[in-house]
């Protein structure tokens, strides 16, 4: 579920994996970057976010 939000949303996905902080900051860069760029700049965030919930689910399987 959180795969398919990060492809919506990718700063809330972020912020549903704890991660407040880096949440605000990707927000700050992804609503100019959306603006300004037309979306072009969007699959950058989503990768990022997939790669966050990887981690998270692999922290998770690991511990």
């Amino acid at each position: 579920m959180n795969y398919v939000l990060a492809l919506l949303l990718p700063p809330l996905s972020i912020l549903l994996l704890g991660r407040v902080i880096l949440s605000i900051i990707v927000f700050l860069i992804w609503v100019p970057a959306i603006l300004f760029s037309g979306g072009l700049t969007h699959p950058m965030f989503i990768v990022l976010a997939w790669i966050l919930i990887y981690q998270d689910h692999a922290d998770r399987r690991g511990a």
